[in-house]
């Protein structure tokens, strides 16, 4: 499957609950042969909205961290998030969402085929790097799975209910360019 196929048949899912409450499906952004992808958890209203990830206050915010290591969503990155469909009142995406879900970010996980793998906020690092993974603890650090790396970072909507975080955070973008430095193929 193409790129362009996956994207539409995943905006036309309704594989689970969330399709009854959705404005849009939120496939990702990016380029599709991004060696560097970011993963959230879900689309938050302004995501719903646009049908676009990390649009919002949280989304300038990521977008200014990017910018900072020179990564950009229209240049050398992919963004997704685990389910595609904005869970009512920004509530944890529920397990059988997750289950339903999973399949199209492993596709898209197949065509894009990251280096890195970076997670946005405590859901994403759990269900993808390691279940008990604490975020505050372990981010930064990087985790190596079937050839690809893993590294989590605090949700940028986390950074902005505690800005006191917002230093650890940049410090992790900082490493993540230098491992972008040193394992990547293209020049960022």
């Amino acid at each position: 499957m193409d790129f362009e196929s996956l994207k539409q048949e995943c905006l036309a899912c309704r594989k689970c609950g969330l399709c009854e409450t959705r404005q849009n499906v939120v496939f990702g952004m990016g380029v599709s042969n991004a060696e560097v992808m970011f993963i959230g958890e879900g689309p938050g209203q302004n995501e719903d909205e646009q049908g676009l990830p990390f649009v919002g206050r949280s989304g300038k915010l990521l977008d200014q961290y990017l910018e900072a290591v020179d990564l950009f969503r229209d240049k050398n990155i992919f963004i997704a998030n685990i389910v595609k469909c904005r869970p009512p009142k920004n509530r944890d995406p529920l397990p059988e969402e997750w289950a339903a879900c999973m399949p199209w970010l492993q596709e898209q996980f197949e065509l894009i085929r990251p280096k890195i793998v970076v997670c946005l906020g405590r859901i994403a690092a759990q269900r993808l790097i390691r279940s008990d993974l604490s975020v505050t603890k372990e981010h930064g650090q990087f985790f190596e799975k079937d050839g690809v790396l893993y590294m989590a970072t605090l949700h940028p909507a986390a950074l902005l209910r505690n800005p006191n975080n917002k230093p650890l955070a940049f410090a992790d973008f900082i490493a993540l360019r230098e491992k972008i430095q040193e394992i990547c193929d293209h020049t960022y």
